[in-house]
């Protein structure tokens, strides 16, 4: 299946690690080249503003889902090709899901978090079937894979969640997944 549209999930905080700007940047370079729109949380902090603004210097199309609730706290993005304010979590996270083709997780906090679990729980339960990408930058999820492991030997999943995972150590390999 050909990749038109992504979601992107990860914080609106840089995180202490510069590798974790740096891969959104490169992201956001690769997907705009690549004329993929991204879909993502719709602010300008953090890693998610540094995504959407490389997606914007490159020509890209960016669209962004945000709650009222969080328009201050994120600082909505004022640049961008479409910006969407919706009542609260839910409703966002149900847009970007159904405007993308396929998802990545960047580095962030719980709510990178609960995006991710909620992707991957609805792709278990046949929701949908859309592609889930990690960038583990600088190995940043390795605890939390770690943890999925031991949730599949302690007996607790179904099915093996690693196998709807594809985990990558750098942006660029994303380039053989995108066509």
């Amino acid at each position: 299946m050909k990749i038109n549209s992504l979601a992107v999930f990860c914080g609106s905080k840089n995180g202490n690690n510069p590798v974790y700007i740096n891969h959104a940047k490169e992201l956001g370079k690769l997907l705009a080249k690549k004329n993929i729109t991204l879909i993502y949380g719709g602010g300008s902090t953090g890693i998610m503003g540094a995504v959407a603004d490389a997606m914007l210097e490159g020509g890209g199309k960016v669209i962004g889902i945000i709650t009222k609730k969080l328009v201050d706290w994120e600082h909505q993005h004022k640049g961008i090709t479409d910006l969407s304010i919706v009542d609260d979590m839910h409703i966002r996270k149900q847009r970007m899901y159904d405007l993308c083709d396929s998802a990545v997780i960047l580095p962030g906090g719980v709510g990178t978090l609960d995006e991710f679990f909620e992707m991957v729980t609805w792709n278990q339960l046949s929701i949908h079937d859309k592609k889930i990408y990690i960038i583990n930058s600088d190995n940043f999820f390795d605890f939390l894979l770690k943890h999925i492991q031991q949730m599949e030997k302690q007996g607790f999943l179904y099915e093996s969640v690693l196998e709807r995972i594809t985990v990558l150590d750098e942006p660029e390999q994303l380039l053989q997944y995108l066509n």
